[in-house]
């Protein structure tokens, strides 16, 4: 697909921004970019669109492009020069998930906003460097060579911010410690 948009076929890219689009706007959101995760996911195509001739051949590209829209999104927040609340990231992380059918349990579904809240407020405590892969790795469910390209770092390095990114979640989130309790007097 690559080569075709380099040899200046334009359907071609257009068919990159149909497959992709979905999963930046989920990216944009997870990482605040709020209301306008939209603009910066199109910035993102255009700039990746730009960068092409850097584009390494045989790599893939949803975790090249994903890596742009975490930059994008950092320099749309930083230029807003506001931190994003978390009733924000929640709105547009919500906004960005398929919504749940009306057939569903409403008990389910309110246990389930609950734990997404709490997710969400959890991660909001994390340093960036461990929200950013815990988002790549669950809530965008790239695999841990993808969240490693996708994030400059060696895979190393992803799989030991993964660790205690998540050991900090155990502790941070209300079911986790309340299981752990429970399996420890068992």
């Amino acid at each position: 697909m690559i080569a075709r948009v380099r040899a200046g076929e334009p359907e071609a890219y257009a068919e990159l921004v149909r497959a992709h689009t979905g999963i930046a706007l989920r990216a944009a959101a997870a990482l605040g970019a709020g209301a306008d995760a939209e603009d910066v996911v199109q910035q993102a195509f255009v700039k990746a669109y730009c960068a092409l001739g850097r584009f390494r051949d045989g790599s893939a590209f949803r975790p090249w492009l994903l890596s742009i829209v975490t930059h994008e999104t950092r320099n749309t927040v930083r230029a807003a020069a506001r931190q994003r609340t978390l009733a924000g990231r929640e709105a547009a992380f919500v906004e960005a998930e398929p919504l749940i059918p009306e057939s569903a349990d409403p008990a389910v579904a309110t246990l389930r906003t609950e734990r997404r809240a709490a997710l969400l407020a959890a991660l909001e405590q994390l340093s960036e460097e461990h929200r950013l892969v815990v988002t790549y790795r669950y809530l965008l469910e790239m695999d841990e060579s993808e969240t490693a390209q996708a994030l400059g770092w060696p895979r190393g390095t992803v799989k030991s911010r993964l660790h205690r990114a998540l050991r900090k979640l155990g502790r941070l989130l209300p079911d986790a410690r309340s299981r752990e309790g429970g399996e420890q007097r068992a």
